[in-house]
């Protein structure tokens, strides 16, 4: 850790004074989450280090008190120790005076499950104590230095001559902080990588090119924006050289269309709002007020909606007065931008610099003034392509050619085929499009290693060699190590893909495995994928599907397979035909032998379909291909090497309702079933996700019970170090859990305990699926108690305080299912969760603002003292009403929901009144949607009770539409708007609006109906329409 603190850790001040503290930022967060994991985890993988007691003890100043102590502790009145001592008799953990000392790992790791929610504080004041702890845990000698460390060295020499149990475990300790220094390290320059690094000359750029659009125009993306200040220093920056030791680079006042004027810090890590502008003393607050946007353009779309919405319209452009030198750099700019573009086929570097050079001498030879593109982020994709036509037809001319193999074909990109035209939507849920990276070429003036210029020397043979020369050529490129990313781009680098892809269009077959060969390794790499998709591989390979030679068909599709990973390749497999010859490839008589030509060339058959169903058109080319019935047959062969494949495919096209129709009735269900039971991590995964998505249909969801497929998925619950598999088979639980008897099942297993135990420390594809299937057994009251016991409540409250949209649309479901437990809401309500769930009505989705309000139910109708829980949060009761403007009827449903319930308490129903329910509960009275209907109607039925809302409800006219309910089919609609019409009828033109609308009819046919609430709200309502009708008759003659 010591290396890892000194190197990785962003200090407030120089590390080595012993003063500093950790930044409040992502990368220390992530690193002192790490360390919690790792020491949380120590004492129980590694029982004797965890129990060595430190040279010296860890201190630092705690925010925990004796009362978070519990057994294994003795509690005095002003400290607290453990009971566990050392050789000395020292307690190996004590707390006095708040200074808390720990004297092994152990007592570390029990320290942290103590503190809950404050691990992170604790373990940040710790570190922040003992900059070094390798030396207090090891000793002086186990510093962390900067030169070479031969610690390593002296320890195993000691070990020989000191066979010491001490020394051993120093030893292994040690090797262990190493090998998770390392680990930090590389986690942390990873996370390094991602972060945008910002220049002062690109922020120039694009605030002068925003400050030419600016304006006073309806049109115009701002209305103004410059800097803070006119004078730059030598390195261009606008910020004090103090400010700039923090990364400044410039501060700019913005003044947006819809909103007021705020301030902006350009950083060399990213753009965000600061504290503001004084004008009177031109001076800038530094406070970090919002997020960290990438650059200027994300910070001003997440500000102002009216900047995004003119951005998208394109209807302005560049004022009149531009300079020829902000042209340049608007240039400059917009190169660099675009490398960050995740375009489908986005220009290289090297076609870049060419488009750069065509457009300053096109300016060079011209004095007009033109309009101009913002930049590259705004440029449409029809001229990108354009740029790309011209860029490679220039590459081409600039290429020797060679007599000795066939004919170079022309680009891609200069080819027209028929389906050229086609729609280029891929499938939605495509999660593996690989997002377009810099064009790396190798610079002539770097070190490059020997390989690269021997590989150079070798494509020269192929060229120019006849057939032996070029046989012997690939033989000797295979040698090298294909895998290196030196070795891959050396041979794109010298034209090599060209000819490797040019020798596949020959005659003999030795030189086309040759080449297949090497192409299927070094196609792993994404920039070789795309350049063989441009250099038209991927039909060549394609024809070669239909090939009489085995091999040669296997390596043609396994190539296909690497290649197709990006949806531009996939589509072109499609339109050349590719999907049918695949399939064809899946014809296998003979699966009993694993090494069978038949077999391998399923297999790879399989694995090129695997990549090319990631596309919605390829399913469906697929499916009409008749691949359903061959995989159904492959799934019973027992060659894992097989089996992964053909269930990765399933897996990716069980997303389609015609793929698990088939799915189930092929008789699939209970191969993927058996598969659970391999040794296979891999293909335990894959039929786990398979039956995640399988599992939507209730048919499906019975045959895995039907098959004993609830067992082995519970089975794979303790696996919690593999992410990806623990992922799919709590998915598959989630799923399965849906119907009532799986849940029994899941019962008996003890599954609920073990996916409670799941809900910390868990990545948040994994915690979606937990909850989910949490919130589906929560069903059952049985198992709200079984979650209340095994500690799950607190967890699923903290959840409410994420993020993830999907996670939090589970776990509203599951605190609110938990919620009808009064005993369980108790809890609920200490932990704050009802507040955690009404701020998650704000939240944006109205997935989330749904969720969040079918779970405040249950929470108001079990609280203790509800109203006034209610009324505690400051605009809650607005901000409910509020949602009934939404266009969502879900959202609106339980927002109904939601006031119905809030309405029972008299205070609150007359705040939500003033605050304009009535009208807005009518305006919905219209609605045909019965799920909205049934509580709406229960709503209108609960606010009718306060002051003259009945009588508001009738001028608005929500009356007649009621009555119209009646002619529902559902039950619970009749209800509800039966006591609805019984609230309504205590008022005289309510009545005459209902009996005008023929409502005493159906209400009769009512009035003998099994639901006592319903037979008694509709004799009421029409009690009193009688009532009325009598009071006017016996006014008539009198």
């Amino acid at each position: 850790m010591g290396a890892a603190l000194a190197r990785a850790a962003q200090w407030t001040s120089v590390p080595g004074s012993g003063k500093g503290k950790l930044e409040l930022s992502p990368m220390n967060e992530k690193l002192l989450n790490d360390i919690i994991q790792f020491v949380e985890g120590f004492s129980g993988k590694h029982p004797e280090e965890g129990k060595l007691v430190f040279k010296e003890a860890l201190s630092w100043e705690s925010s925990l008190t004796s009362s978070a102590f519990t057994s294994g502790y003795d509690i005095g009145a002003t400290e607290v120790t453990s009971q566990e001592k050392d050789e000395s008799g020292t307690a190996l953990s004590e707390l006095s005076g708040g200074i808390l000392k720990i004297r092994n790992l152990e007592q570390a790791s029990n320290v942290l499950k103590l503190a809950k929610e404050k691990r992170i504080i604790e373990t940040r004041m710790c570190l922040e104590a003992n900059r070094d702890p390798l030396v207090k845990i090891l000793g002086p000698a186990f510093a962390t230095v900067d030169s070479e460390d031969s610690t390593i060295i002296r320890m195993v020499e000691k070990s020989k001559t000191d066979e010491s149990r001490e020394s051993a475990l120093q030893l292994n300790l040690y090797l262990m902080f190493q090998q998770f220094d390392k680990r930090l390290l590389d986690s942390s320059m990873q996370e390094i990588s991602k972060q945008v690094r910002l220049n002062p000359a690109a922020i120039n750029a694009e605030v002068q090119l925003l400050k030419s659009f600016s304006g006073d125009g309806g049109n115009t993306p701002l209305k103004e924006i410059d800097f803070t200040s006119k004078d730059t220093f030598s390195n261009e920056c606008r910020a004090l050289p103090w400010r700039q030791v923090h990364g400044d680079i410039c501060y700019i006042l913005v003044k947006p269309h819809d909103g007021d004027r705020f301030c902006v810090t350009a950083s060399t890590y990213g753009c965000y709002v600061n504290g503001g502008f004084e004008e009177e003393t031109q001076q800038v607050k530094f406070d970090k007020c919002s997020e960290v946007y990438k650059d200027l353009v994300t910070l001003l779309r997440e500000k102002s909606s009216k900047f995004s919405e003119n951005i998208a319209k394109r209807e302005f452009s560049i004022q009149e007065d531009i300079s020829r030198e902000f042209e340049k750099e608007a240039t400059i700019t917009s190169d660099q931008s675009a490398e960050n573009e995740k375009e489908e086929d986005a220009p290289s570097e090297k076609q870049q610099k060419t488009l750069k050079d065509g457009g300053k001498k096109g300016k060079a030879g011209k004095d007009k003034k033109r309009t101009m593109q913002p930049s590259l982020k705004w440029k449409s994709l029809e001229e990108s392509r354009k740029t790309e036509k011209i860029t490679e037809q220039k590459r081409k001319k600039s290429q020797p050619t060679t007599n000795q193999i066939a004919p170079r074909r022309p680009s891609y990109f200069n080819r027209k085929t028929p389906l050229e035209d086609e729609d280029m939507s891929e499938s939605s849920d495509e999660s593996d499009e690989e997002e377009e990276i810099q064009d790396r070429r190798q610079d002539a003036g770097s070190d490059l290693p020997s390989e690269y210029w021997q590989i150079q020397k070798l494509v020269k043979y192929l060229k120019g060699g006849n057939q032996t020369a070029t046989i012997i050529a690939l033989c000797s490129m295979r040698d090298f190590n294909l895998t290196q990313e030196t070795c891959q781009l050396a041979i794109r680098d010298v034209g090599g893909l060209e000819v490797l892809i040019n020798l596949l269009d020959t005659d003999e077959n030795k030189c086309k495995i040759g080449s297949l060969k090497i192409l299927k390794e070094i196609s792993r790499n994404i920039q070789i994928r795309r350049a063989i998709a441009d250099l038209g591989g991927l039909q060549t390979m394609v024809r070669i599907l239909q090939s009489h030679n085995k091999e040669l068909k296997c390596l043609a599709a396994e190539t296909i397979a690497n290649v197709a990973k990006f949806r531009r390749a996939r589509r072109t497999v499609r339109q050349h035909g590719g999907i049918k010859k695949l399939v064809a490839l899946l014809d296998c008589q003979d699966t009993s032998s694993d090494t069978s030509k038949d077999v391998q060339v399923a297999r790879s058959g399989a694995l090129a379909l695997w990549s090319c169903s990631k596309s919605t058109k390829n399913k469906h080319a697929i499916r009409k291909a008749g691949a359903i019935p061959m995989l159904a047959k492959l799934l019973k062969c027992s060659y894992e090497e097989m089996l992964i494949p053909v269930v990765g495919t399933l897996q990716e096209c069980a997303s389609e309702p015609n793929y698990r129709l088939s799915i189930r009735t092929e008789g699939m269900i209970e191969d993927l079933v058996q598969n659970l039971g391999s040794k296979n991590s891999e293909l335990q995964m894959h039929c786990a996700a398979a039956i995640f998505k399988c599992a939507e249909d209730k048919e499906t969801r019975d045959l895995v019970r039907q098959y004993g497929g609830l067992d082995p998925l519970v089975a794979l619950l303790p696996q919690s170090d593999n992410k990806e598999l623990l992922a799919a088979a709590t998915g598959a639980i989630w799923k399965c859990a849906i119907s009532p008897q799986n849940v029994e099942r899941f019962q008996q297993l003890k599954a609920i305990e073990q996916l409670v135990s799941l809900l910390n420390d868990q990545p948040e594809e994994v915690l979606v699926n937990v909850v989910g299937a949490l919130g589906e057994c929560a069903q059952e009251p049985a198992n709200r108690l079984v979650i209340r016991k095994a500690g799950g409540i607190p967890s699923l409250v903290h959840l409410l305080t994420g993020t993830n949209q999907a996670l939090l649309v589970n776990v509203t479901k599951a605190v609110g299912a938990c919620a009808t437990e009064p005993d369980n809401m108790a809890i609920i309500d200490k932990l704050d969760g009802v507040r955690l769930l009404w701020s998650l009505l704000k939240n944006q989705n109205p997935e989330v603002q749904a969720s969040a309000a079918w779970a405040v139910c249950p929470c108001i109708e079990n609280a203790k003292d509800a109203g006034e829980m209610v009324r505690s949060f400051v605009g809650g009761l607005e901000l409910i009403v509020s949602l009934l403007k939404s266009n969502d009827l879900e959202v609106l449903a339980s927002v109904c929901a939601a006031i119905a319930n809030i309405a029972k308490d008299e205070e609150n129903l007359a705040v939500i009144t003033d605050h304009g329910v009535v009208p807005m509960l009518a305006k919905l009275a219209t609605t045909t949607n019965d799920k909205l209907r049934r509580h709406l109607a229960e709503a209108i039925a609960r606010c009718c009770t306060w002051g003259n809302n009945r009588v508001s409800f009738g001028r608005e006219g929500a009356v007649a539409p009621l009555v119209g309910y009646l002619k529902s089919n559902d039950p619970q609609v009749h209800r509800s708007t039966a006591q609805a019409l019984y609230q309504l009828s205590r008022d005289p033109d309510n009545c005459i609006t209902m009996h005008e609308n023929g409502v005493v009819k159906m209400l009769l046919n009512m009035v003998g109906s099994s639901d006592n609430a319903l037979q008694e709200a509709a004799a009421g309502c029409i009690g009193n329409i009688r009532r009325l009708a009598l009071a006017n008759e016996k006014a008539r003659y009198t």
